[in-house]
């Protein structure tokens, strides 16, 4: 996990490979990774710019995003999702994706950064086109984190009060 080492991000940059198999072993990689998430968080942020396009783009659907959606995003991630993409057919690494980023934004440092690249909206529309339930039940999960935790902090950081 020690970013001066490299390796998960060497292991991130084989999600790219056309081997199903290898993919899913990635996926369950960064997964078991962030088990640690919440002694790790500042390890896994550090490698952020790999890190949610590796979870992010599995989950994202296959429709174009808009441009205000997009603005809102790195250009690693909007970039990605300016254009019709294929979808991840296997579930296991949807589901592997969505287990990470769950651990991740069960932590303040790792929530406040999936809000910073629009993580909820690209849940959302992944969500439209999600057709297996147990993949459902992981975006459901993240999201009543979501709507739980990250309501309550973007509205305190604008200066509004909600009450809890």
């Amino acid at each position: 996990m020690e970013p001066k080492r490299g390796l998960l991000k060497q292991i991130i940059g084989q999600f790219d490979s056309t081997n199903q198999l290898r993919k899913k072993g990635v996926a369950g990689t960064i997964r078991n990774c962030c088990f640690e998430a919440d002694t790790q968080i500042q390890n896994l942020l550090s490698i952020a710019e790999y890190l949610w396009p590796a979870l992010l783009l599995p989950v994202a659907g296959k429709k174009i995003y808009s441009e205000e959606d997009r603005s809102k995003m790195p250009p690693e991630l909007a970039n990605a999702l300016s254009h019709e993409r294929e979808a991840v057919d296997d579930s296991e690494i949807r589901e592997r994706a969505l287990e990470a980023i769950y651990m991740i934004v069960m932590q303040d440092d790792g929530r406040k950064a999936f809000w910073s690249v629009n993580g909820p909206r690209i849940l959302q529309v992944g969500y439209e086109d999600e057709e297996d339930l147990k993949v459902m039940g992981a975006y459901e999960l993240i999201g009543s984190l979501l709507v739980g935790k990250g309501e309550i902090e973007q509205d305190q950081e604008q200066g509004e009060d909600k009450p809890q």
